[in-house]
């Protein structure tokens, strides 16, 4: 529908696009695709990396609650068993010796139990780091 009926047919000028243009475009087209393609896969690593973390972290952060509970329980189970030998005692003498015992007891229990969670979390913090460091190294290799 090109005729003369068309009004839009004599103000269309014939236009080529010049090689050297196209070949620029094309490069640039294609180059925008690499580019969009690297960052897609890097995008998906570093889901990927992300989650590996979260997954780490909540498993060394259910490892170290569960251990709390246990020293909590222990630690009220001992309080009660003091308790009920207080209850027992017969001069104050015996009292001061079983509260001296139970303090000192205490206290290694405590430590040992502090020990215990600094280890857990130590672990929990270097298995939460590993995705991160295994995605570095694919992108930053060692300096030589």
């Amino acid at each position: 529908m090109t005729g003369a009926t068309d009004p839009f047919s004599a103000s269309v000028i014939p236009f080529e696009v010049p090689e050297q243009v196209r070949a620029f475009a094309e490069k640039g087209v294609s180059q925008a695709r690499e580019n969009y393609a690297k960052f897609k896969d890097a995008a998906e690593t570093h889901n990927g990396t992300v989650e590996a973390v979260f997954s780490s972290a909540h498993k060394g952060a259910s490892e170290y609650a569960a251990k709390v509970m246990e020293f909590m329980k222990a630690n009220t189970t001992a309080q009660l068993e003091f308790t009920q030998q207080l209850f027992s005692v017969k001069s104050p003498s015996d009292a001061f010796a079983l509260w001296t015992g139970h303090s000192k007891t205490q206290l290694e229990t405590f430590q040992a139990q502090a020990k215990e969670l600094a280890e857990i979390a130590q672990r929990a913090a270097t298995a939460a780091a590993e995705p991160i460091k295994a995605s570095a190294a694919k992108y930053y290799p060692p300096a030589a």
